[in-house]
């Protein structure tokens, strides 16, 4: 009777002793674009910066997509951190506005950028 004791209180206490698995979730951006009268915007050039001198002379851009029909870029196994983006398309841009971000790790972020 003594083991069984002994082997129910070890059972019950082995979850805790096993690591856990490695982050679920990945870490990801799913980015609606819209213009200035709310309707969403197919074909924007949406691309994240890691720093803001880079941003302002559009050089090393980290990752680019393009808005889908929906107006939806997604980004995908983002780092958790801030991202500088830029959104443009035919000379409406996000600038003056919705220029940083902050993705939170293991979440699927979204966010709405307005250009114009």
């Amino acid at each position: 009777m003594r083991y069984l004791k002994f082997f129910l209180l070890a059972l019950a206490y082995a979850p805790l002793l096993v690591e856990s698995p490695a982050q679920i979730f990945n870490t990801n951006l799913s980015l609606t674009v819209r213009d200035k009268l709310g309707n969403t915007v197919e074909g924007a050039s949406v691309t994240l910066y890691e720093k803001e001198e880079d941003f302002t002379d559009e050089k090393n851009g980290l990752a680019t997509q393009v808005t889908n029909k929906k107006g939806i870029a997604q980004f995908k196994k983002l780092e958790a951190k801030q991202y500088y983006l830029l959104v443009r398309k035919e000379g409406a841009d996000n600038r003056g506005g919705g220029e940083t971000l902050l993705i939170k790790k293991g979440k699927i972020n979204q966010a709405t950028v307005v250009i114009e």
